[in-house]
């Protein structure tokens, strides 16, 4: 699915002058993240011309157009902006050519200016442009901070994960999202996690119902955003299922094409889940950094097998009977 925003939307968000709008100018949609500095273009080479990106020009641009004759100057600027795209901005607040402000009325170009410096400005549009218009889909399940690490818990309908996430902010860790989890694809490859707007703070526990958890715990038990690391599937516990005793299998889940760590944790009376889900962090976090616990423990078991110790080799057998 292709996301887009308004170019209304741009200019507010980045208190941009309009310099010229077409009637309908503000709700031209802007498809493509990357901004096109049309050097190139303006030397008359327009081959790879992309006119679905916003043209941003500078004080070089400017400067190149007037040394030009002033016919081949309005033979270049009306070349580049018949191709009609979604907006010409201006940076470091410099006085557009007469020739510039004309082309733009005749071709219905949205002709903007800011006072930041064209390096400053590309990288910040750059930035919101590619969280705006980044793949997304939304998961059910509840997305919290623990640790600094993201955290996604799954699981079916009424199997504890509200809950969980309840006693995960009393300890002191936040919530991002509960219920609905909205998530991104980045372009560097991060999966940027945040709530729907509408619900964004609040978490749903039966039999109490509906609770704003920003204002019960304080602004210190919520998150704007967080990156998705590592994804904790709750399932009833299943005596005929064997379940992952010792971790030496790495589970990954695709989302949006990224592996995203997973584990999946039986549930059944008696397990204090919000434990787990912290031991979980903590590991995942251990592991990033190079430390891998059943690796270690495998190591040392081989070892001594290698170097005949029997006794061990009798109660691992013994265990493994269980």
């Amino acid at each position: 699915m292709q996301y887009s925003i308004s170019l209304g939307h741009i200019i507010d968000k980045f208190e941009l002058e309009e310099l010229h709008m077409p009637e309908t100018g503000r709700k031209k949609q802007i498809l493509r993240s990357d901004l096109h500095r049309p050097g190139l273009a303006l030397a008359g080479f327009t081959e790879f011309f992309d006119n679905k990106r916003l043209l941003l020009m500078s004080r070089s641009e400017i400067a190149y157009l007037r040394q030009l004759d002033p016919t081949l100057r309005k033979s270049r600027i009306d070349e580049m902006l018949s191709r009609r795209s979604p907006a010409l901005i201006l940076a470091r607040g410099v006085i557009p050519l007469p020739e510039l402000r004309e082309a733009c009325q005749n071709f219905g170009v949205p002709l903007l200016r800011s006072n930041e410096s064209s390096t400053i400005l590309t990288s910040k549009l750059f930035e919101y442009l590619s969280i705006q218009l980044a793949p997304r889909t939304t998961m059910h399940g509840v997305l919290m901070e623990v640790y600094g690490w993201g955290v996604l818990i799954t699981g079916e309908s009424g199997i504890g994960k509200s809950e969980t996430a309840v006693e995960l902010i009393k300890r002191g860790h936040r919530l991002v999202a509960d219920d609905a989890v909205e998530i991104k694809r980045l372009p560097d490859g991060r999966l940027q996690g945040t709530a729907p707007e509408s619900i964004r703070h609040f978490i749903e526990i039966r039999g109490i119902g509906v609770l704003d958890v920003r204002r019960l715990f304080g602004m210190s038990a919520v998150k704007l955003y967080e990156n998705v690391l590592l994804m904790v599937r709750l399932e009833n516990w299943d005596s005929k299922k064997k379940y992952d005793r010792l971790g030496l299998e790495d589970e990954t889940m695709d989302i949006l094409d990224v592996p995203v760590s997973t584990i999946t944790v039986p549930v059944r009376p008696g397990r204090n889940l919000s434990t787990i889900v912290e031991v979980a962090a903590m590991n995942a976090r251990m592991k990033m950094m190079g430390y891998n616990s059943a690796r270690e423990l495998e190591r040392r078991i081989l070892e001594s097998i290698q170097a005949g110790s029997p006794a061990l080799v009798e109660e691992l057998q013994r265990r493994d009977a269980l």
